[in-house]
This record gives C-alpha cells, structure tokens and sequence, in this order.
C-alpha cells in the first residue's frame, strides 16, 4: 500500500509538472502573434497618409520653383515678306498692343532689330519708318527707340523685325529639369524635380504688376457722392415707412 500512495504521488507530480513544460512556447507563440499585429498596424498607418503630412515634405514645389521679381527681357516678332511695302492691320495691332505693355511696366529703351543680308531686308528697311510710327502714336517717345540690325540668313526663311525691352517681371526658373528617373524615385513618395513648375510659371505670367507682391498698392481716395447714394439706397431699404424709398436690382 505505501508504494501504491508513493506511485500515486509521482503520478500526480508528473501530472501536474507536465502542462508547464509547454508554457514556454506558447507564451512565445502569443508575443510572435502580439508582434505580427503590431508591425501590420504600423505598415497599414504608414500607407495611409494624409494631405497634411504629405504636403509638409521639404520638397515643396512653391520652395523649389519660387517666384520671384527680376528683369526680364519681352519681345515680339514683327514678320515682313520680302514684297511688302506698308504694315498689315494686324501687324499695327500686334505693335500697338506691345507699346501698352511697354507703357506699363517699363521706362527704357526699345530696340528696333532689323535684319541684313536676309531677301527682305529690303523690305524690312523700308517698313522701319512705319514700325516707329506706330510706336510714337501709341506713346512711347521718339527719344528712347533705338535701331539695331543683326545677321540673318540670306538662304533660310524670312526674318522678322524684333521689337524687345527690358522690364522687372515675375518669373520663374525654366521647367523641364530631370534630373532623376520617375520610376525609380517613388518609395518616399516626395515630389519629383519638375512638379509644380508649370503651374507656378503660369501663375507668373498671369501678374499684371509685379510690383504687388512686394507690397500693397495706396487706396484711392473716397468717392463721398458714391458713399452717400449707397448709405441713401439702403436707409430708403430699412426704413419701411410710407417712402417706398430706392429699389436695387441684383440682375
């Protein structure tokens, strides 16, 4: 009997003992699993990224593109044909259009470039006095055209009369840089080297004054009729007496 009870006590020492010899690897299973979920939620919160920390990268556009105030040349064509002898309507529009741009923006000289040695520089010489006309009637004074020839090519197509001055301007560096290869240059997903230089170029050329993005322009002075029929027109709203007063129409 008392090695029955002995028997009996290892038995259950051994029953016991047992299911602790696999606590290890199951304890070492459930952090393997607690590890797996924690770097899938990690990846899952790394691919979703939002518009506010996708546009705080440093590799914004406005940065690598700015705008900026410079001088610039502007100029414009003029096409003369050897047989011409007078300016076409359209060629006085596209002048008259250049002096007001001119008149704008800018207080130098203006370049008139003629071309030599070309088969219309004949013609090209005789519509000068034209081309000046029609500068001064458009108000740029005599005193400030200057006349310039350049070599053109007497074989090639015809050359045109250049008409070009030098004005600040807003603009920008010129686009196409490539610098890298798009395809490869993905995984961090940052802008590449072009992004956004169209745009803000666009923008640039869309500047009527350079000269506000420095800084406000004077307000005018305050038109007191104008004020005075605006504060009439809207007591003669609000008064809602007898007086049907002013009706404004939003049409």
């Amino acid at each position: 009997m008392t090695t029955h009870i002995i028997l009996n006590r290892e038995m259950k020492r051994h029953t016991i003992m047992r299911p602790n010899t696999f606590a290890g690897p199951v304890r070492l299973a459930r952090l393997l699993a607690i590890g797996v979920l924690l770097v899938a939620g990690t990846s899952l919160a790394g691919c979703a990224r939002d518009n506010m920390s996708t546009g705080a990268l440093p590799d914004d556009y406005r940065t690598r593109h700015p705008i900026v105030i410079a001088e610039a040349e502007h100029a414009i064509d003029v096409p003369v044909g050897s047989s011409d002898r007078h300016l076409t309507k359209g060629a006085r529009d596209v002048i008259r259009g250049f002096a007001q741009s001119y008149t704008n923006s800018a207080t130098g000289t203006v370049q008139i470039l003629l071309p030599r040695g070309s088969a219309n520089a004949s013609a090209a010489s005789a519509l000068r006095k034209e081309i000046r006309g029609a500068l001064v009637g458009a108000g740029i004074p005599a005193n400030r055209l200057v006349e310039v020839t350049y070599q053109a090519d007497p074989y090639g197509d015809a050359a045109p009369v250049r008409l070009s001055y030098t004005a600040i301007t807003a603009k920008t560096a010129p686009c196409g840089n490539w610098p890298k290869d798009l395809v490869s240059n993905t995984i961090e997903n940052k802008n590449y080297e072009n992004f956004g230089c169209s745009s803000q170029a666009n923008l640039a050329a869309q500047i009527a004054n350079p000269l506000d993005l420095l800084g406000p322009r004077a307000m005018s002075p305050i038109d007191a009729v104008q004020r005075g029929k605006v504060i009439s027109d809207y007591r003669g709203i609000d008064s809602g007496g007898d007086d049907p007063g002013t009706t404004i129409n939003f049409n």
